[in-house]
């Protein structure tokens, strides 16, 4: 492993530690193929291959699990499309989204891109924690 991959390494064993999740060996490869390279958008069944791959042996199961403990950290953010694909995205931060219908992929949109104007009043002791706004694309 080089100094770079090292480093990498310790930055999301750090990463782990403070969202109060313990540093097993499996979450610190999910984290590394999550978080080592810049933003992305990945199923689980996709992030699964990736580390089977790079040679983790660890079940599709492990790979959901692991995925909705980071988003409960706040590690990641989930996102439902059509109900039957669930991606996770490593910018958390309050963003829209493309949705390549054929290729099946994920796209940021700027933040400051989409307006959402008019939302109701939340219900008491309730508050609006962010809207998802997917557009959704196709070849011409």
């Amino acid at each position: 492993m080089t100094n770079t991959s090292t480093e990498r390494q310790a930055c999301t064993m750090e990463l782990l530690r403070q969202a109060n999740l313990r540093p097993t060996r499996q979450r610190i490869t999910l984290s590394f193929l999550l978080f080592g390279n810049g933003d992305r958008h990945v199923t689980a069944e996709h992030l699964h291959a990736e580390a089977v791959a790079a040679g983790e042996k660890v079940s599709l199961a492990t790979v959901y699990n692991t995925l909705h403990q980071f988003r409960q950290a706040g590690l990641l953010r989930e996102l439902a499309i059509d109900g039957s694909k669930t991606y996770f995205d490593t910018n958390t931060s309050n963003h829209s989204h493309f949705f390549d219908e054929q290729q099946g992929a994920l796209i940021d949109i700027p933040e400051d891109s989409v307006r959402v104007e008019g939302l109701p009043t939340p219900p008491p002791g309730m508050r609006i924690s962010h809207v998802d706004v997917v557009v959704r694309l196709v070849r011409e």
